[in-house]
């Protein structure tokens, strides 16, 4: 499975990395069928018509779209004071299954600043990884103030460690958008959740453990993904 860019007139272009993988590393040359996925939501079946390491031009076939689940997560996570912890994040959240994430600035943040392109490149790598080719969209960094009072999720969810009255499980129902906040490694400050609760974010539980930021988020992600799926089935 391949990622591109650029899909126009029946004809998409691999980037050099994914050429070099493709035509370098595989050995794929001219007449070859492979898939590509892209952000538009589809899959494509393609015939190599330029083997070039540098840039592989391929022929499409056929498309269909990409198995879209019909629940919705979006995590919104404070990033890590080290930045590969966050970017592992990212990895394992796409594995599991994430339609939305944004990094969320809040008092007790240790890292203000991002690199948005390294983070796209682990996004493809885990999509092409575990097959799950809903691309997910990493929005820019917000500040926590800024970000609670335009949600419009049905289900807004804030982890705090010191409230634990109801699990995040408990709060999931089909069919509804859900938001889960995850804050910095010295968690929210109280001002942050009881601002968050005036706009009616639900205090929850992810366990009885203390949890790690990135590991906190990645555990959303597992607790959404189990809930749906026994919905479901």
């Amino acid at each position: 499975m391949f990622y591109s860019e650029i899909i126009e007139n029946e004809i998409c272009v691999l980037n050099p990395d994914e050429s070099r993988h493709c035509i370098g590393v595989l050995r794929h040359h001219n007449g070859d069928i492979i898939d590509v996925f892209s952000r538009s939501g589809e899959i494509y079946t393609a015939k190599i018509i330029n083997d070039s390491q540098r840039e592989c031009v391929l022929s499409i076939i056929d498309a269909k779209p990409v198995y879209r689940r019909p629940e919705f997560l979006h995590i919104a996570i404070a990033p890590t004071k080290n930045s590969d912890r966050f970017e592992w994040f990212v990895e394992k959240a796409v594995e599991i299954g994430v339609e939305e994430i944004t990094p969320l600035l809040c008092e007790h943040s240790e890292r203000k600043a991002l690199k948005t392109d390294r983070l796209e490149k682990i996004v493809v790598s885990a999509m092409k990884q575990s097959l799950n080719l809903n691309f997910p969209k990493i929005n820019q960094a917000v500040e926590f103030k800024e970000f609670i009072i335009r949600r419009t999720e049905k289900i807004k969810c804030i982890a705090y460690c010191e409230e634990k009255t109801i699990t995040f499980a408990e709060t999931i129902s089909s069919g509804n958008p859900t938001l889960a906040m995850i804050g910095p490694e010295g968690d929210f400050s109280k001002q942050e959740v009881e601002m968050a609760i005036s706009k009616e974010f639900i205090p929850v539980s992810l366990g009885r453990n203390r949890l790690r930021t990135e590991t906190a988020g990645t555990v959303s992600c597992a607790i959404f993904q189990c809930a749906t799926e026994r919905r479901l089935s």
